[in-house]
């Protein structure tokens, strides 16, 4: 016979996540969201799934030789309202870029497609960091960001 310890919710450790997966976007125009995604960052698509409830799908996409996954939803009945973070849900979305040189080529990089974005952000304390803000056909801003050590 095994003995079952009971231990109280409020001392239990939930189980390990090592990472977010993929987050997934709701758009308004899908193929213009999947051909800016590839266009700007470089994104490509993976694959394209279903929603389960039969009413709409995803096209998922990736950036090649990272983990990097994004769900593009495409749902007949959304909201068309352009984005706001000042509504409950999504405020931002943050990639990371692997140095503080990444930053600048990707200041470049959207300078050079026309996207509009916000100035460079740099700060030392209390870590050195640096970003770059912009936001997609839908209004949702994307935080480019480096944290150094």
């Amino acid at each position: 016979m095994t003995a079952h310890t009971e231990t109280s919710p409020a001392t239990q450790r939930p189980p390990v996540v090592t990472s977010i997966q993929h987050v997934g976007l709701t758009v308004r125009d899908i193929s213009a969201s999947e051909a800016w995604y590839t266009r700007v960052l470089g994104l490509v698509r993976a694959f394209v799934e279903p929603h389960s409830s039969g009413d709409g799908h995803t096209v998922v996409m990736t950036r090649p030789g990272t983990a990097l996954f994004m769900g593009l939803d495409h749902h007949p009945a959304a909201d068309q309202t352009p984005f706001s973070e000042l509504r409950t849900g999504l405020d931002h979305l943050a990639l990371h870029v692997a140095s503080r040189d990444e930053i600048d080529k990707w200041v470049t990089h959207l300078d050079g497609m026309g996207v509009e974005r916000g100035p460079l952000f740099e700060a030392t304390e209390p870590a050195p960091r640096a970003q770059v803000t912009f936001r997609d056909p839908d209004g949702i801003p994307i935080e480019l960001f480096w944290l150094g050590a």
